[in-house]
């Protein structure tokens, strides 16, 4: 009975971390003005920090890795460099992960990798003043809200912002630890 006990204290702990922490991301964005490629994942808009973006292009099928979980969908060759392309419609978990002819992948260099991410489609790039952006809601243990570092209103839009550093290098991804530091 002790073991459940101490099990519970851990994942109290753990989601108290990590909303702490998702808490000094927001509150980290919002002392810094920035600007965001803002992207849709379904119906939802979601926005990364441009300085983590290398390049957009166009969906290309990847080759297939065995065994790999279903979001990452494998690698392409990208001038010499072997690029592994997560899916994050998939990883997110989104309704419909329909390929179309606005599907893109968001070349990104993290951390010296380069990784690609898989997209519904790319809207703009905006650049949020500090004040615009709200921490994001606590939502308990039910919904992991690590890799959201706030949300902004602008206009009639709703954008979440998102840590994509952090998301890429969880540890189910494990895409960013060979060149952590």
């Amino acid at each position: 009975m002790d073991m459940i006990t101490d099990a519970a204290a851990v994942a109290r702990h753990e989601a108290q971390r990590a909303i702490e922490a998702a808490g000094q991301r927001a509150a980290t964005l919002q002392a810094h003005n920035g600007e965001y490629l803002t992207f849709r994942l379904g119906a939802e808009e979601y926005g990364i920090d441009i300085l983590r973006v290398q390049e957009i292009r166009s969906y290309e099928q990847p080759t297939r890795i065995a065994n790999a979980p279903s979001f990452l969908k494998g690698v392409v060759n990208l001038r010499g460099v072997i690029v592994p392309i997560v899916d994050l419609r998939l990883k997110l978990g989104c309704d419909s992960a329909d390929y179309t002819p606005f599907t893109v992948v968001i070349v990104l260099n993290l951390r010296g990798r380069v990784v690609g991410a898989v997209v519904d489609s790319v809207s703009d790039v905006l650049e949020l003043a500090g004040d615009s952006i709200r921490p994001a809601p606590a939502m308990g243990t039910s919904v992991d809200a690590a890799f959201i570092t706030g949300i902004a209103s602008v206009n009639e839009r709703m954008l979440i912002l998102m840590d994509i550093e952090a998301l890429m290098g969880s540890a189910d991804m494990g895409l960013l630890e060979q060149a952590a530091t």
